[in-house]
């Protein structure tokens, strides 16, 4: 256990800052006006896809946590038909 803790540690932190540098960019872009709408028919696509997944992993593996994936699949399916106005053509 103990020679894993500095590369936990190390990770940790290259994790952290990364998350750090990315939230900069985001908000640095949403400020100057350049953060585009995003693309609400992705997130109605990835919900169709995701909720049936979830169901079978979950019953296979036996493993409630992976039900998490058909409610995040509902919740994306949820957020593009209620911006289904905003969906951009293909």
């Amino acid at each position: 256990m103990s020679e894993l803790f500095p590369i936990i540690v190390i990770l940790t932190v290259i994790a952290l800052a990364l998350g750090i540098i990315v939230l900069v960019i985001a908000l640095k872009k949403k400020k100057e006006g350049k953060y585009p709408e995003p693309d609400y028919r992705a997130f109605f696509i990835l919900g169709t896809c995701l909720l049936p997944v979830g169901v079978p992993l979950w019953i296979s593996t036996n493993n409630p946590g992976l039900l998490g994936i058909s409610g995040l699949g509902a919740v994306y399916i949820i957020i593009g038909l209620a911006h289904r106005d905003k969906w951009k053509k293909t």
